[in-house]
């Protein structure tokens, strides 16, 4: 018993970062033994994903009834698009200019690649009209995401409208909101274990000899994603958000720790969501609205990483670049990481509209993705960080413009 107390004393931060090590040299030392873990991965982002759909309806909702003023409402909603809207086509950029400068699509060596078909990629018209679900428990058991922010927004509207009339309904869904992130606590204790499983797991089916043939394109990633963190979101944060970029980062690096081994913005949502009240001091209903939001459309990780691997693809095609093709792929990928579905590898679909728009054949396009796909797991896990980072520092900007920063509750922060 006492063992089990220290162990639960220790910050769940620290006990996840040593699951990663764990976890990187049983891969390393003994891979064979990678696999016998693989059900406790797999257990955890199941469990992560199932409250996933509950929480995006549930908190969204529950967060516009807190907001309470119309006005506000308003002026939360437009802030939030519009930062993540600024970050995902700053994002775009650098993938661009990390590309232009690393140059890595002209060494490929494309001609080893088996082409690997994507599908016929969905329309922005389809994409459009899927917002508004037809049935909206089907978009609940689908986890469609668009859809259920689109209806979270007009049972919260619909509620702060009604007044007194929907004050009951407010309540229960401040209630049912308290309840499901109790029980993302409990399954958040499980971190540690999950971590350790699914980064095993992606180090030993990969080896450390996985990105021979695509080095460079790797350090461009991770190039890619440091320019994002430290120079993009560390001026939003202090010159916006007004918060220590220190602090802060002690403060979300259990969410961080879990966007790198699930490898996806929806599975990070639970735990971000807490350690931006808990740690940043986000008030509960800036964090339920923008952050759920932020799962669907703030992807700088993705964002970065399409203006990157397009211009990888070009490169690779030996394409002439022009002003128009590079205003093509900005725009372009802006619009497509905005679309992106918050699961792993998803970027790698919507590629396919970016090239599509430059010019590139689907059959020059399948080539690029057979050549990236046995990669793209650990280069996946190192492109969620920054969209974790970007969805964690638009909520605390919108909440330090919302007066909903409480400063008191940084000192709660572990390691403060």
């Amino acid at each position: 018993m006492a063992l089990v107390h220290r162990w639960f004393a220790i910050p769940l931060w620290k006990r996840v970062l040593g699951a990663l090590a764990a976890g990187l040299l049983l891969a390393l030392l003994a891979p064979q033994t990678a696999p016998w873990f693989t059900v406790f991965g797999d257990l955890f982002v199941r469990a992560i994903r199932m409250l996933v759909a509950p929480i995006v309806l549930v908190t969204i909702a529950s967060g516009i009834t807190t907001l309470a003023d119309p006005k506000k409402l308003g002026s939360v909603g437009g802030r939030t698009v519009g930062l993540f809207a600024l970050t995902t086509a700053l994002a775009v950029a650098v993938g661009m200019l990390v590309a232009t400068i690393f140059r890595p699509g002209e060494a490929a060596p494309l001609g080893h690649a088996a082409p690997h078909a994507l599908g016929t990629p969905v329309s922005a018209y389809d994409q459009l009209v899927g917002i508004v679900p037809t049935n909206i428990v089907e978009a609940l058991a689908k986890g469609d995401m668009l859809a259920l922010i689109f209806v979270a927004i007009l049972f919260g509207v619909g509620t702060v409208l009604a007044g007194e009339s929907g004050r009951p309904f407010a309540t229960l869904l401040q209630g049912t909101s308290a309840v499901l992130l109790k029980v993302v606590g409990i399954v958040m204790e499980a971190t540690p274990l999950g971590v350790f499983a699914l980064i095993a797991n992606a180090v030993a089916a990969n080896g450390a000899a996985v990105f021979v043939n695509v080095a460079w394109l790797a350090v461009a990633v991770v190039a890619g994603c440091a320019i994002q963190i430290l120079i993009v979101h560390s001026l939003m944060l202090r010159l916006l958000a007004k918060v220590p970029v220190g602090r802060f980062f002690r403060g979300i690096t259990d969410a961080l720790a879990i966007a790198f081994s699930t490898a996806s913005s929806s599975a990070t949502l639970p735990v971000a969501m807490r350690c931006a009240e808990e740690n940043i001091g986000v008030h509960r209903a800036i964090a339920s609205t923008v952050l759920p939001l932020g799962a669907s459309i703030g992807k700088d990780g993705t964002a970065m990483y399409v203006g990157l691997l397009s211009l990888f693809a070009l490169q690779a095609f030996h394409v002439p670049m022009t002003v128009t093709l590079y205003a093509t792929v900005l725009l372009t990928g802006a619009l497509a990481a905005f679309g992106t579905a918050p699961v792993p590898s998803a970027s790698l679909f919507m590629l396919s509209a970016v090239l599509s728009a430059c010019g590139i054949e689907p059959a020059q396009t399948a080539l690029v993705v057979g050549f990236v796909l046995p990669f793209d797991r650990l280069l996946d896990m190192t492109r969620t960080v920054p969209s974790a980072y970007a969805n964690l520092t638009v909520a605390t900007t919108v909440a330090r413009w919302e007066g909903e920063l409480e400063e008191g509750a940084r000192r709660q922060t572990p390691g403060v």
